[in-house]
């Protein structure tokens, strides 16, 4: 089911003056074709005659059906008119990301009755929504096989998936704040109460312990596990020991995840980690992140919400990098370099070698920094980010291009309008790390912003 993560109330909405059995017509052509699509919707049939929304009566029996299915967005189609009341009330009392959209209406009659205005109805129900102060998602009126209602479903469920992502997360923090890195300073206490973030801080002794531990414990399986990678990449510039460290951080991380509920970590990524391991951590945070859990390099909190806003819009099915956005293409205007140290390795092109090596300019680091170059295709850029209790998301999609090699992980893209990009990181209230994730999600991320309070869209 490709739309497996996000559960969808299917919520038809009818009304007595027009053809019952139309309505009913048009809610069985709609449920197969959300099931051609993958959704992954519940109806109301349990819950009302034939799960068609008829009058203010269906509104408590819809609703109490609905929460007990813990649904993750509402979808409420006219199917032959709308009762706007009943259909206002029940998006009210549900409070999740809501759908409006209805069948075209065929021609009249032959004697000038119609079955259904469909059309009419949504007119009414947008008004109610708008009194109500419900947000709503809404597609044009369309047929139901057409493109328009699978791209719309497409964008809806992908903004329901970002807003559900977005639903009190936890967030590691393994160490401090690096202390020159004043760009990655926040407001801890501002953040959970006005998005539920938490943040669970790790003493760093305590992981370099735990990390040691399972050397000492797992190192047959360690060093199979490292014999296999070897296969993939060049390792043999890693100390033996931190050879050993790295792959066991990184189970450090993944269990961390899993037993305090994690969605992403941001990490303390020098220098004492790097200097007890005796190896840099890029590759155990690029092989959490491979794994389903962002690791965040530099302690950057607002970048780990980057993330999974990113991979959120993506359905989760694949991983999200942090970049910096660095230096411009020399020769294409509106082009520019994605850089870091660990970017998944899932992500690299095929045609591109892959070591571990040292950091290409800051000196003191044991070896253990990523190195290759990332696959083709489209990525949308994203920096959530605040300041002064006022946050923004930003988001911009890009085309990898051709450029120059330079070391670590990285990728050329260029976007529309560069002038316009960089005068939005610069004036903020932005830094130069931002969230990437291959595909083009820009209309998703604006969607999903209509339903997520104190975060305005920044387009």
């Amino acid at each position: 089911m490709k739309y497996g993560v996000v559960k969808m109330g299917f919520c038809p909405i009818g009304k007595f003056v027009f053809s019952h059995e139309d309505a009913k017509h048009y809610k069985g052509k709609l449920e197969s074709r959300m099931d051609q699509l993958g959704v992954n919707y519940i109806g109301i049939d349990q819950a009302i005659t034939d799960g068609i929304v008829r009058s203010y009566d269906d509104v408590e029996p819809v609703v109490n059906y609905l929460k007990e299915q813990k649904i993750d967005c509402l979808f409420i189609p006219h199917c032959n008119f709308g009762t706007e009341s009943a259909a206002g009330l029940i998006a009210k009392r549900l409070g999740v990301p809501v759908l409006l959209w209805g069948p075209r209406d065929e021609a009249p009659l032959e004697d000038g009755s119609r079955y259904r205005d469909s059309l009419c109805g949504m007119f009414a129900t947008s008004k109610v929504l708008n009194k109500l102060g419900v947000p709503f998602t809404y597609i044009e009126n369309c047929r139901v096989e057409d493109q328009e209602l699978e791209d719309g479903l497409d964008t809806f469920l992908r903004a329901a998936n970002v807003v559900k992502s977005l639903k009190n997360p936890r967030i590691g923090l393994v160490g401090n704040r690096i202390d020159f890195f004043w760009s990655t300073i926040i407001d801890e206490s501002d953040l959970l109460q006005k998005f539920g973030v938490e943040i669970l801080p790790f003493d760093l002794v305590n992981i370099i312990n735990q990390t040691k531990a399972v050397v000492r414990e797992e190192r047959p399986r360690i060093q199979q596990e490292l014999e296999e990678l070897s296969k993939k990449l060049d390792i043999t510039r890693l100390t033996d020991e931190g050879r050993y460290h790295i792959i066991a951080l990184k189970d450090v991380f993944l269990r961390l995840a899993k037993e305090n509920n994690l969605r992403a970590i941001a990490t303390e990524s020098f220098m004492s980690l790097i200097e007890e391991l005796d190896a840099c951590i890029a590759y155990s945070q690029a092989a959490c992140s491979d794994a389903g859990i962002p690791n965040i390099c530099e302690s950057d909190v607002h970048g780990a919400i980057s993330s999974i806003i990113a991979e959120a819009a993506a359905l989760n099915t694949e991983p999200s990098f942090l970049a910096d956005v660095t230096v411009r293409h020399p020769e294409n205007d509106n082009g520019f370099l994605l850089w870091h140290d660990s970017f998944p390795f899932t992500l690299k092109h095929p045609d591109s070698p892959a070591h571990l090596g040292s950091h290409w300019i800051l000196e003191g680091f044991n070896p253990g920094m990523c190195h290759w170059r990332l696959k083709d295709g489209d990525i949308t850029i994203i920096r959530f980010d605040g300041e002064r209790g006022q946050y923004k998301l930003l988001a911009e999609e890009s085309t990898t291009i051709p450029g120059p090699f330079t070391q670590n992980t990285y990728v050329w893209v260029e976007v529309p309008n560069w002038k316009s990009f960089e005068r939005k990181l610069i004036e903020g209230p932005y830094i130069h790390h931002t969230a990437c994730i291959y595909g083009r999600y820009k209309d998703v991320l604006q969607e999903a912003c209509k339903y997520i309070e104190h975060l305005s869209f920044d387009r």
